[in-house]
C-alpha cells in the first residue's frame, strides 16, 4: 500500500483494482453521478481505477483512495488529474465520496490537502470545475478555499471553473 498523503482524519492512497466494490458505492449510485452522462458499469468503475493507475505511472499523480484513518474506512476518491477545461490541459482536483459519508468534511479535507500537494508538481495554480447546478461541488471548491474564475458551455451544458494560486 503507498500512502500519498494524510490529513488530520484520513490519508490518500493509491487506488487498486480490488477497490472496485467500494469505488462503485459513489460511481455507480444514481444521485451522486447526476451530474455525470450516466452512472458507472462494473467495468467503467475498474475501467476508472485502470485510469488512474496509469495517470501514477504518467505524471505521478491520479485519483487517490480516501481511507477514514480510524477505521481503514474507504470514503471514495480525490486527487489530481490533467483535465481539458474550456479548451486548455490544466491539473484539476477532482473528488467523490460515497453518500453516506457527504457533508462531513472529508471531501473538502481531502481536497484542500491535495491542492497543497499539487504544488510539489510545480503548478502554479490548480482547477476544480462542475456542472453549475453541481452546488454541493462549488461549495467542496470554496471550503477547501477555492474561488470562482469562470463559467464556460460545454457540449451545450454551462460549467463552472474554480481555482487557487498555489504559489
Amino acid at each position: 500500500m503507498i500512502i500519498i498523503l494524510e490529513t488530520e482524519r484520513l490519508y490518500l492512497r493509491e487506488l487498486e483494482l480490488s477497490d472496485a466494490g467500494e469505488l462503485a458505492k459513489v460511481l455507480s449510485d444514481p444521485e451522486s453521478m447526476k451530474f455525470y452522462p450516466h452512472p458507472f458499469s462494473p467495468q467503467e468503475v475498474e475501467n476508472w481505477i485502470t485510469w488512474n493507475i496509469n495517470n501514477y505511472k504518467i505524471h505521478g499523480f491520479g485519483l487517490w483512495a480516501v481511507i477514514r484513518k480510524e477505521d481503514d474506512t474507504f470514503l471514495g476518491d480525490c486527487g489530481i488529474t490533467m483535465q481539458n477545461i474550456d479548451g486548455e490541459q490544466l491539473p484539476e482536483v477532482g473528488f467523490h465520496i460515497i453518500k453516506e459519508f457527504t457533508r462531513k468534511g472529508y471531501a473538502s479535507e481531502a481536497a484542500g490537502a491535495v491542492m497543497k500537494y499539487a504544488a510539489t508538481f510545480n503548478f502554479k495554480k490548480i482547477y476544480s470545475y462542475c456542472e453549475v447546478h453541481n452546488t454541493p461541488s462549488q461549495g467542496v471548491m470554496i471550503k477547501a478555499g477555492m474561488a470562482k474564475e469562470k463559467v464556460f458551455s460545454e457540449d451545450g451544458v454551462k460549467k463552472v471553473v474554480y481555482a487557487k494560486y498555489l504559489f
